[in-house]
């Protein structure tokens, strides 16, 4: 016997596929929800995570922001310290700096020179006077950069012709003013003792010449 189907097969199978088309796509979108749900919760885990993280960053950056205001205080009053420190120690060592000053300008002024008007402006001593000639200012210069410690940077501001009245005749005389700087008692007594072990270092004359100079006076 021969069967003949009459049912519409061709769209009993197309609503079949349509079907299962409807439901993979609704399983298609449930997926990807379900994977969008999966990220965007991640993600808002590690965003609360690096929020928590930066929040304890923040609490240990103001903590150290206090500390360095504190330490940059402790430094100021440091410094403040030091230079009331500073300051007390140059005054203890300065102050028998006029004794030394009046001393040494005696000590190292060379005959037929005179000094008629001394300033001091903290540590610059300004020199006015009057010598017999220009060699005696020259003198007098090289003893205050040479021959003494508690003078430094001699200078020369200016020299002058000039003529003084003496048992009734005029002498020509050279009137000079002279800027050097005063050293610092505890600088100068360093240099002082510099000078000494330097000169300590220094091997004594040869005993041998000794002699033989001595019998060349003699001759």
């Amino acid at each position: 016997m021969i069967l003949i189907n009459l049912l519409p097969h061709r769209e009993a199978a197309r609503k079949r596929r349509r079907d299962v088309f409807n439901i993979s796509l609704g399983a298609s979108a449930l997926l990807g929800g379900l994977i969008a749900g999966a990220v965007f919760l991640w993600f808002q885990a590690a965003i609360s995570v690096q929020q928590n993280t930066n929040g304890i960053l923040e609490t240990e950056i103001k903590k150290l922001e206090s500390q360095i205001k504190d330490i940059a205080g402790l430094e100021s009053e440091i410094a403040a310290l030091r230079a009331r420190q500073q300051a007390v120690e140059d005054l203890q060592s300065d102050r028998n700096l006029p004794v030394h000053l009046l001393t040494e300008l005696v000590n190292q002024l060379p005959d037929g020179v005179y000094i008629s008007k001394m300033v001091q402006a903290d540590k610059l001593v300004t020199l006015n006077g009057t010598a017999q000639s220009n060699e005696r200012v020259s003198e007098l210069l090289r003893n205050l950069s040479n021959n003494t410690p508690w003078f430094t940077k001699p200078e020369l501001v200016e020299i002058v012709a000039g003529s003084v009245a003496l048992n009734r005749e005029q002498k020509r005389v050279a009137n000079f003013v002279i800027r050097v700087q005063l050293v610092r008692a505890s600088d100068a007594e360093k240099a002082a003792a510099a000078a000494a072990v330097a000169s300590d270092a220094i091997p004594a004359a040869s005993p041998a010449s000794a002699p033989a100079s001595s019998v060349g006076v003699k001759k």
